[in-house]
């Protein structure tokens, strides 16, 4: 360090981010020895560095002690250190003469079995923290230009909802769909659950206002080809109908939608003609293909997720289930309702006087009476003896339409949700439970499509003949989302959907500054959670097209 400059005066704060890192590390003992070390004139520990109390700290011992260098030892810098860093603004300190020390990830959380251990390496931490701090100097961030113009991929309803918010603010955007029709996966559905309403509602007039709106550029059979710039200057080639065209946007939002997963062969799928997925059930019912003279329909949910192929939960599929197991009572009773009116046509036309059927009526009380009480009891008995077989329970005339939810439980969130769930029971949509180990077999048996399963209640073996089985399969990420991620540089997650910088503090922004994420490329989600994050994504990508320019960082912080 050169004469003519001041000795710097570092301020170390350790961090016990509760039982996190005091769990197992010694923080007060930390923190005293952090006052030992060279250039540092003022260390503390606290419970949550982070919390209010945290950074007013800080500010306050900045002020109070002259502090030239700030190091705070804590958690991840990923999350944290632009909150300290701008609490160190704030405080008349350049950020740049900030130092993250990670005594979480890299210490406390890997040596927990090893207190005294993990102690001392958060000393040597800090140590080193402390010989960097020493060289730091101040640094000028420069301003770039941005421009004021979005790229929006993927037309479904999350991809036009924020074309739609971007262009009512004034901002030129490019709406492309890699398909020749607008409305995504919505276009697959026959009602949504939320109203009762037909799909298209939803997005037919969305449709309308992208196409007619002037600030909208419209590209469908459209990919994105290539990409190259950062936020504010992003130069894209896109590939429209076999033709190369050049773009240059600002800020980009990725709303590339989601598939449904078809898991083949499980539960006989693509085997068995009548076993079916959601969204083929869906199709049917949009193109009236579903007959009246259903006697038995039956639904498996959790087909191919919580473990059998994907280890996440679909998180919608239950709620869809229910809504089409009552479409299913719903269409059928209306078939019951028509054959009812024929019969009651037929016996007008017989013309049988009042005064005859009354006789009828007198002569048939007495045995009738004695016949019920007989049938009642034939009924009882034959129930009881098919169950011990492991048999259905017969089917009464008129009982309608049997429908038969197996499930490994219901997870019908929200409100709405429950309230629907609620109705289906009330309309006698029946519920049984089974256990991951020993799911429902599906198989043909004399010609007749058959469903053996172990019912929990009543600790039995069973077995049934539907007329159609339906599969509640989970959303899963389009296969083109691997090489889009490596075009725009932006991570995919566990689960292959794309993931958010932060799940809590930054939950529709890319870890790459610009590039935004909304809809079910994120993950499984109903209309109004995908609207939800097309609007926020709209609205964070609206922030710096707003300003006209942004902030580069002077360096990169680790």
């Amino acid at each position: 360090m050169g004469k003519n400059k001041e000795e710097p005066r570092i301020g170390v704060f350790v961090c016990h981010c509760g039982v996190n890192i005091g769990g197992f590390v010694d923080v007060p003992d930390v923190a005293e020895y952090a006052k030992t070390l060279p250039n540092v004139i003022h260390a503390e520990n606290n419970l949550y560095t982070c919390a209010d109390d945290g950074l007013t700290a800080i500010k306050n011992a900045i002020n109070e002690h002259n502090l030239t260098r700030v190091i705070v030892a804590s958690c991840t810098p990923r999350t944290h250190a632009p909150l300290f860093m701008r609490i160190c603004e704030e405080a008349g300190l350049n950020k740049y003469l900030f130092t993250f020390v990670n005594i979480r990830e890299h210490c406390s959380w890997v040596h927990m079995k090893e207190q005294e251990k993990a102690t001392e390496k958060s000393k040597d931490l800090i140590r080193m923290g402390v010989a960097r701090a020493i060289l730091l100097e101040p640094q000028e961030e420069t301003k770039v230009d941005i421009r004021p113009s979005s790229l929006v991929i993927g037309g479904g309803i999350a991809g036009m909802t924020a074309a739609l918010s971007l262009a009512n603010q004034g901002f030129e955007t490019h709406l492309i769909e890699k398909e020749s029709e607008l409305g995504g996966f919505l276009r697959k559905l026959s009602t949504l659950y939320q109203t009762g309403e037909s799909s298209e509602k939803a997005y037919a007039g969305l449709i309308e206002k992208v196409e007619s709106n002037k600030k909208i550029h419209l590209y469908k059979n459209t990919t994105l080809k290539s990409l190259a710039g950062y936020i504010g200057k992003y130069d894209a080639v896109l590939n429209v109908n076999g033709e190369d065209k050049e773009i240059d946007v600002g800020t980009i939002i990725v709303a590339t939608g989601a598939d449904e997963y078809r898991p083949k062969g499980l539960y006989r799928l693509g085997e068995i003609d009548n076993v079916i997925t959601l969204t083929d059930f869906e199709k049917m019912v949009k193109e009236n293909k579903l007959t009246a003279d259903l006697k038995n329909v039956a639904f498996i949910t959790c087909s191919g997720s919580r473990g059998q192929d994907k280890e996440y939960c679909s998180r919608i599929c239950c709620t869809v289930t229910v809504k089409n197991a009552m479409k299913v009572m719903e269409m059928t009773a209306k078939g019951e309702k028509t054959e009812a009116k024929t019969e009651e046509k037929s016996v007008e036309e017989k013309a049988v006087p009042i005064e005859e059927e009354k006789e009828e009526e007198a002569e048939e009380e007495g045995e009738s009476r004695r016949r019920s009480r007989r049938d009642r009891r034939a009924r009882r008995g034959a129930r009881r003896r098919g169950a011990e077989r492991g048999e259905e329970r017969p089917r009464e005339r008129g009982a309608g339409i049997d429908v038969t939810v197996f499930n490994r439980g219901i997870t019908t969130y929200g409100i709405e949700q429950e309230l629907l769930y609620n109705k289906s029971r009330e309309q006698r949509v029946k519920f049984v439970r089974f256990v991951p180990e020993n799911p429902p077999k599906v198989s043909m048996e004399g010609g007749k499509l058959t469903i053996s399963y172990y019912h929990e209640t009543l600790k039995a073996d069973r077995k049934m003949n539907p007329d159609l089985v339906i599969l509640a399969t989970p959303l899963t990420q389009r296969p083109e989302a691997e090489e889009l991620s490596k075009l725009l540089k932006v991570p995919l997650g566990r689960d292959e959907f794309f993931l958010e910088a932060h799940v809590k503090l930054r939950p529709v922004d890319f870890a790459t500054d610009g590039i935004f994420l909304c809809g079910t490329a994120h993950g499984p989600a109903n209309i109004a959670e995908a609207v939800a994050q097309a609007y926020g994504a709209a609205s964070r990508a609206s922030i710096p097209m707003s300003m006209g320019y942004v902030q580069a960082e002077a360096i990169e912080m680790g």
